[in-house]
C-alpha cells in the first residue's frame, strides 16, 4: 500500500511528497457491562480490564422500525488510569475512552492460533450521573485524564473553572461591548 501523496507547486513543476503519516486512534462513548477486572502487577503496577459496548442506533426506511446494534470493546487501562477504574467505576457507568488499538495473538491449549484486539486506554472520563456512595462511582478523582463529567450531571466534561475577572473603567475608551 502506498502512502498519501502531497503535491507542492514550485514555481515551473509539481514536486509529489509521500507522506507516511498513520493514526491508530480510537474514541468511545458507552456504558461498562461488568466491574472492572483488577490486577496487580509484581513490580506494583496497576491494570484494569473492562468490556463496554457501544450502540447504534439505524433508522430504516422501508420498515419505519429503528434497528440496534451493539458492539462490545474490551479496554485496558494502566496505572493511575486503573487506579481510578477501581475505585469509581461499575457496571453500567457510562464512560468516555480514548485509545489506540492493539492486538494480541496467542495459542490456545489446543493448539489454534486466536487472537484478540484490545482499546489501550490513553484517556478516561466518567459520565453520567453520581451514584450512592454504596455505588462508588462518580465520587470526582483528581486524577489528570479521568475528571468525572460537570457535576456528574451527564455530558462530556465542560465545566469551566470561573475565575473574577477584572472590570475595566467605565472611563477606559477602550470598554468595548463586545
Amino acid at each position: 500500500m502506498q502512502a498519501p501523496a502531497i503535491y507542492v507547486r514550485l514555481s515551473c513543476c509539481f514536486v509529489i511528497i509521500f507522506c507516511s503519516v498513520m493514526v491508530n486512534k480510537v474514541i468511545l462513548i458507552g456504558n461498562v457491562g461488568n466491574d472492572p477486572e483488577i490486577r496487580t502487577l509484581e513490580s506494583g503496577v496497576k491494570r484494569a480490564r473492562l468490556r463496554m459496548a457501544t450502540t447504534e442506533r439505524i433508522f430504516s426506511r422501508q420498515t419505519q422500525e429503528v434497528k440496534e446494534h451493539t458492539e462490545w470493546h474490551t479496554v485496558l487501562l494502566w496505572r493511575n488510569l486503573a487506579d481510578v477504574a477501581d475505585r469509581y467505576i461499575r457496571k453500567g457507568s457510562q464512560i468516555y475512552v480514548e485509545g489506540r488499538l492493539r492486538t494480541n495473538e496467542w495459542q490456545d491449549e489446543h493448539g489454534n492460533q486466536r487472537s484478540t484486539i484490545e482499546v489501550l486506554a490513553d484517556d478516561l472520563k466518567l459520565l453520567g450521573r453520581r451514584q450512592d456512595p454504596a455505588g462508588g462511582a462518580g465520587k470526582g478523582p483528581g486524577t489528570q485524564g479521568a475528571e468525572p463529567g460537570p457535576g456528574h450531571g451527564g455530558g462530556i466534561d465542560q465545566s469551566v473553572t470561573k475565575h473574577a475577572a477584572p472590570q475595566p473603567s467605565a472611563e477606559d475608551p477602550d470598554n468595548l461591548p463586545f
